[in-house]
Formats: structure tokens, sequence, C-alpha cells
């Protein structure tokens, strides 16, 4: 059992309430860092990353409330919607209209309809029309600065033709965060030469034949890195959670799952067949309570104690752009002598000191984490996840996860380019990229809040969600950003709540001081086209105000 390789308070409150000047081709995908001079490194973070007693402020945090006119003209916005794909139904039911788009054709064949009834009207008579802002495929390296393929549909976005031009665009969308999606440079150079040795394929499992000399180097470099005992690699981000949350845990034990965590959690969390709650986003309270109560009534139709029990948070919330309170969660699974499980994904490379995520940023010990998780999808721009920790939980992983028994090795150029950017990452390279990402993150942060927009999550969090509300004006945003030269991710029902559409832009340490300048004006001036400033909080102000 995994529970035998196991080792068997204070809550702070969260408050829910131009045209660009682009680099040349040659520059496309090799990353320019502004100068950090030493100044900066003394008084960048002396706030966050370096005062580690000062949890208030680290984990200072804002959810500013929906304002009640933004909800009104919200809820009647998808009403409108919903009566206008309606009527458009009757029109073609009744075979005024001639386009029936996502009609699931089994149903005509007499046999059970493949996709539920409102998914297909929701497709056909809302997504399809605003379907040009997502799925947007690129042609170039996701750097600060890459290159869309530019398409144009004839048929209102049911189907597209590619006019073989590209739009160039600042990036704030991928997850890059420290800059390491490059074209050229050493991580680039490690990879492509590591072909030439290892090929670009195992060809078999890791515990088969499929092992190869640079995975072992991997799992001891990142080990090391981490500051645990051991650790494993998978090929997959999304499968190491999915996968292996049901090797942790299974029928007699309790997960606990924090309300905002990723789709991929949940799903090891229900593949597990373990029992499990959720609790009330970074609510430790809440969280007490849940803990308190598993353990006075046990379960729930024998009253008999749970055989173990799991936490399972984010250390970076992806979609809210908040950090999870990471000592008050020691001080609890330490309290009622739970397990810890915390998905760095978005956090692992870019907070922190030295970029070992929200363990590094709090100062914390990492014997206090049971189940360290990452990808390297993000900041070490290659593909695949971790899991680290005791040697005896790693051992148990190795020999019981169906993500390393089943799944193909990693490839020796995706390996490659973790182990270079990991190694620079240790060195002076990196603690600049370190420094850079934080700095872009508190000025980028800073400049939308003091604009009057509402901004969700962590002042230190290189994930910054900007809230949109109203279908329309997500359309109306991201068309208008890429008009002006800057690609965004904009986010809706169903990914969002009715109520909590956004743009994500995702900070990078490779984003200079100047794209993140002309990115502010085109959204200083999207936004009061648009009407977007909707704080109550802070001053509704230009940005040549501040």
């Amino acid at each position: 059992m995994v529970a035998s390789s196991l080792q068997a308070g204070h809550v702070t409150t969260v408050h829910r309430h131009l045209t660009s000047k682009f680099h040349s081709n040659e520059e496309m995908g090799q990353t320019v860092f502004p100068l950090i001079d030493e100044n900066l490194k003394k008084k960048n973070y002396k706030i966050g990353i370096e005062n580690n007693n000062d949890d208030e402020n680290l984990q200072h945090e804002e959810f500013e409330e929906t304002p009640l006119y933004a909800a009104i003209l919200t809820y009647l916005s998808y009403a409108i919607l919903c009566l206008f794909g309606w009527l458009r139904d009757f029109l073609r039911q009744s075979h005024i209209e001639t386009k029936r788009g996502a009609v699931d054709p089994n149903a005509s064949l007499a046999f059970v309809p493949l996709y539920q009834s409102y998914e297909s009207f929701y497709t056909r008579n809302m997504y399809t029309r605003v379907r040009d802002i997502f799925n947007r495929p690129i042609a170039s390296v996701p750097g600060a600065q890459f290159e869309l393929t530019e398409r144009v549909s004839d048929d209102y976005n049911w189907t597209y033709r590619y006019t073989g031009k590209t739009i160039s665009a600042i990036n704030l969308g991928s997850y890059n965060y420290l800059g390491f999606a490059e074209k050229t440079g050493p991580c680039a150079t490690n990879a492509i030469n590591s072909i030439k040795t290892f090929g670009v394929a195992n060809c078999n499992t890791r515990t088969e034949i499929g092992t190869q000399r640079y995975h072992v180097e991997l799992e001891q470099l990142l080990a090391d890195f981490l500051h645990v005992e051991s650790s494993i690699a998978f090929g997959m981000g999304f499968a190491t959670n999915s996968l292996n949350l049901p090797v942790l845990a299974s029928k007699g034990d309790l997960i606990l799952s924090d309300e905002m965590n990723h789709v991929s959690l949940i799903l090891g969390i229900r593949l597990s067949g373990a029992s499990y709650q959720t609790f009330a986003h970074n609510d430790m309270k809440d969280l007490e309570k849940k803990l308190r109560a598993a353990i006075v009534h046990g379960h729930p139709r024998t009253n008999r104690p749970w055989k173990k029990i799991i936490i399972v948070v984010e250390g970076i919330y992806s979609m809210e752009g908040s950090i999870c309170r990471l000592p008050e969660l020691i001080e609890l699974k330490k309290k009622y002598k739970a397990y810890l499980y915390m998905d760095e994904a978005h956090s692992i490379g870019a907070m922190g000191k030295h970029g070992r995520g929200i363990v590094d940023y709090f100062g914390a010990d990492t014997n206090d984490v049971d189940i360290l998780m990452g990808t390297f999808t993000k900041s070490f721009a290659s593909a695949g996840g971790y899991i680290a920790g005791k040697k005896s939980l790693i051992d148990y992983i190795r020999m019981n996860s169906h993500a390393n028994t089943y799944a193909s090795s990693m490839p020796a150029p995706v390996v490659q380019q973790i182990i270079s950017s990991l190694r620079l990452l240790q060195g002076p390279e990196g603690k600049k990229r370190i420094y850079q990402l934080a700095d872009n993150t508190r000025y980028f942060r800073q400049k939308l809040v003091d604009m009057g927009f509402i901004v969700y999550g962590n002042k230190n969090s290189p994930v910054v969600p900007m809230l949109i509300y109203m279908p329309a004006r997500v359309t109306r945003f991201n068309r208008e950003m890429l008009r002006r030269g800057i690609a965004v991710v904009t986010v809706g029902f169903p990914a969002t709540k009715l109520l909590d559409a956004r743009v994500r832009f995702c900070i990078s340490a490779a984003h200079t001081r100047q794209m993140l300048d002309n990115a502010l004006i085109s959204i200083d001036e999207v936004g009061t086209e648009i009407s977007l400033r909707y704080s109550t909080r802070h001053k509704s102000r230009r940005l040549r105000e501040l």
C-alpha cells in the first residue's frame, strides 16, 4: 500500500467580492532579455520572495465582487443568445434556414444521440459565432513574440481557409514563463544534438527496454533541484495527475480537493475510486471543518475511519492566478495526520527565489509536502510531468503507475530540453530570468489594477486573469487586441462560470518592458472602447494618467 510509503490555526482571508515594435524574423524565437542591474536584485522581490517571514504579504490576493450591473447585463446577453438560437433552430426545422450545423447525424439513423442536446445547441448557435478567437494555429516558436497563421472564413466560422500569410504578434497567451521557448541557444542546440545520438523515439516503455541514461540523469537532476530523495518523469503532464492519483488513492480513502483544481486532478480523483469532497477555494476554515468531520465521523456509511486522507491542491491556480496557502496547509495536514498532494504545473520554475515553486516561495520544507507534482510544459518549454518525494513513494509509483508501465518513454530531445533548462535555471542565467519574470509580473499586474480593471489572483503570480464578463465583449476584446498586434487568450462559459468570462494573460521573463507597455497601451485603448473598467475598489484611470 502507498500509505506505508508516506509519512503519515492561522488563516488569511481571501476577499472575493498602438502599433508595436516587433523583432525581425532573425530574432524570432531568440529571447532578448532587458538588462537587470544590481538595484533590481536588491529591491525587486524585497516583498515577495526574499521576505519569507511575511506570510500575509506573500499570500495577499484579491477577488473583487462582480458589479451588479455587469452581472445583470451578462445574464441578459446569454438569454438573448439562447432566444436567437431557439429561433434559428425553429427556422432550420421549418426548412427556412438550410444550414443545419452541428446536428448529430446519428439521430436520423435511429442511433442514440452521441452528443447532449444542449451541447450541440451551444456549439452551433453560440460557439461557432466566435470560433475565430479560439484554437488559433501558430507558425513559429511560442516566444515573447511569435507568428500566428492567418485564416479566414467564408461561411461565418463553420469552416476556415488559410491564406498562406502570418500575423506577427506579442505573445501574452503561452505558458513560456522563463522564456526557454527558443529555437536558438544552448537548450535548442543540446536538444538537436541529442537526436544525432539517440534518435527521436525509444519505441518502448520505461519498464521494458525504454530507459535511456538521460532519463536517469533527468530524474536525479530534478530530485537534487527540488531537494527531495527521488523523482520520476512522465511523457505527459495531464496523465501525470490523472494516472497517478489512482495509484495513491483507492476505495476506503478520502480526498479533499480544492474546488478550483485542474480537470486532470479531478479526473485522477474520480478514476481512483476513493471518496472525495471539495472545499471552498483557498478557504482553510472550510478545509479544517471537513478534515475534522472526516476524522470524527469516518466513512458516512460504516462510520469506520478512513484508510487515509489526502489533500489535493495546486501551487498556482491556472484560471484564478491565486496561490495555495501552503503554510496553513502544512499546519492542517500535520494537525490531522493527512497527506498533501501539490500540483506545481504553473509554479515550478516561475515562483520562488530559486525557481523551485511554491515550497521555495514560502521557504517551506520540501519534506512537509508528501507528493510534489509538476510539469515540464511551461517554465521548461518542453513536454511531460514529474512526481517527486520520498524514495519509497517514487519506487511504489514506478512499479504501479500505468503512466510508467504502459506509456512510451520520453524521447531524447524532449528530455534534453528539460535537462538544459534545469542546468541554466541553477546558474546566473536562471536567476536573471527568475528576477525578470518577477519584475514583469508585478509591473504588469499593478498597471492593470491602477487603470481600474478587475484583476484576480496573487500579485506575484505570472498568471493574470482580467475579468470581462459579457460574451460580446470577450469576443471584441480578443479581436481588437490581435488587430493591434497583441495575441491573448480569452475564456468564457462553459470553461468558466457564467459570470466569470475573462482574458488570461501569461507573463514571461522574455517580455521586454517595451512589449509590456505596448500591450498595456492596447488594453487601455480597447478597455476604454468597450467599457471594461468594472472595478469599484480602484479608481478608473487611463494609462497616460499613471
